[in-house]
């Protein structure tokens, strides 16, 4: 897609917040007029926090980390969620696009590896305008979209050109499993049709230079507490409809947040063998490149309260060996 087309895809992105559809929820409020859908946003771009993230997978972190962009709201806000300090609610820093861009430019000043807005979904319009203005004053580095799964086709197809990686969740096998926990009836349907666009676009898996990644498509799904099943359907329909050669990340990272603690099966970290079960179930089903994480009894959510958010055990990988039954 030529620069010019990149201008007329924002513009159409932007066209979009006056009955909002930038995610299968299609809550069709006029956002720019302060209209509240799910996500509660308006029409500027709300950021909680910026770093140099060394947590991400080993292609994305490499030594200087991955320059990520913290996005308050969310338009999934799953009951579980990891980030929910922040995905949960409205809150931080309003910015313009270019204050955003000026942002970006730092992060590539700081020796970062790559731009990666985490949860963009809903914030799209502005962060695209955003890298196009820092792609004039001159960024280099690769643009990583880490978004939940729940994405509209439509919208991926907008960002063909300018989008260098997808790392797209892909949360749920099954629909019932995706109402539950986010709220969502088709969350296997919609993600799958989002992440065959994005294959399309930079296609099925990494490609790499001096060992990070520059441009492709990496899947993550969180093992999910006595939920094993979930996870084989996920990683079926992946098979299925996508490759068995796309960089899986496997994370075994899950942490009951406070309101969960009761709960039935989401009040507890997975177990070694719950973990183990996916792992060697995405191995016996053909995937040639899976990064892993250990799995530890401490607590693993990042705090966003804190300068330094980020407790959590780093992915290794990719891993071949089968893991003990």
């Amino acid at each position: 897609m030529a620069p010019a087309d990149h201008h007329e895809a924002i513009a159409k992105l932007h066209g979009m917040l006056s009955s909002c559809t930038l995610c299968p929820r299609h809550c069709r409020v006029d956002r720019t007029r302060g209209e509240q859908g799910f996500c509660r946003l308006g029409e500027d771009v709300v950021m909680d926090c910026t770093l140099a993230h060394h947590g991400e997978e080993p292609p994305l972190s490499g030594h200087c980390g991955a320059g990520t962009i913290f996005f308050s709201s969310c338009n999934l806000k799953c009951i579980y969620c990891q980030n929910h300090q922040i995905s949960h609610d409205v809150k931080g820093e309003r910015l313009d696009s270019a204050t955003l861009a000026s942002i970006m430019l730092s992060l590539q000043d700081q020796g970062c590896h790559n731009i990666e807005p985490v949860t963009p979904t809903p914030q799209t319009p502005r962060i695209m305008a955003a890298l196009l203005m820092a792609r004039k004053q001159g960024l280099e580095l690769p643009f990583v979209y880490n978004c939940g799964g729940y994405e509209e086709p439509e919208v991926i197809k907008l960002l063909a050109g300018m989008v260098d990686i997808y790392l797209p969740d892909f949360k749920y096998g099954h629909d019932d499993v995706g109402l539950l926990f986010s709220g969502v009836p088709d969350y296997p349907a919609q993600a799958l049709a989002a992440i065959k666009e994005m294959a399309r676009q930079v296609g099925d898996q990494l490609e790499m230079e001096h060992d990070i990644a520059c441009r492709g498509l990496l899947i993550r799904h969180l093992v999910l507490p006595g939920r094993p099943e979930n996870s084989f359907a996920a990683l079926r329909l992946i098979k299925d409809a996508i490759s068995l050669q796309v960089p899986l990340s496997i994370m075994s990272q899950y942490t009951p947040i406070p309101a969960l603690a009761r709960h039935d099966t989401l009040g507890r970290r997975i177990t070694r063998r719950e973990y183990e079960a996916v792992i060697n179930f995405a191995l016996d089903l053909g995937f040639e490149t899976i990064f892993t994480q250990e799995v530890s009894d401490g607590h693993l959510s990042p705090d966003f309260n804190q300068d330094d958010p980020f407790r959590r055990n780093k992915p290794s990988g990719p891993v071949d060996p089968r893991l003990p039954s």
